[in-house]
């Protein structure tokens, strides 16, 4: 299980890793292959992965296993930011592809 010091040392990684990439002089673009669909995937599984973290820490909690009760409550509101988002990017593709529907050839 990852405990949110784990992530939390990651997202600071991250954050370092992003920073010293945008004060480099030129951003080359990705060169993977990989696809939109295996983006979404991965954030799919990012996400999952989030609500299964904040749901072992509320159980753990609520079965008195661990006193950390905020450090549940943050990962219970991190993950459901991340599944808002979640929604609201999908609202978003599904508003583009309408509009490309009504479009006039």
């Amino acid at each position: 299980m990852i405990s949110p010091i784990d992530s939390q040392s990651q997202m600071l990684e991250m954050m370092t890793r992003l920073q010293q990439t945008a004060s480099s002089e030129r951003i080359a673009p990705a060169s993977n292959s990989v696809g939109i669909s295996e983006d979404f995937s991965a954030v799919i599984r990012n996400i999952n992965q989030q609500q299964n973290i904040a749901a072992d820490m509320m159980t753990a909690v609520d079965t008195g296993r661990s006193d950390d009760v905020i450090g549940a409550m943050v990962a219970s509101q991190k993950a459901g930011l991340s599944f808002s988002m979640l929604l609201q990017v999908r609202n978003k593709v599904m508003s583009g592809i309408d509009d490309v529907m009504r479009m006039s050839l």
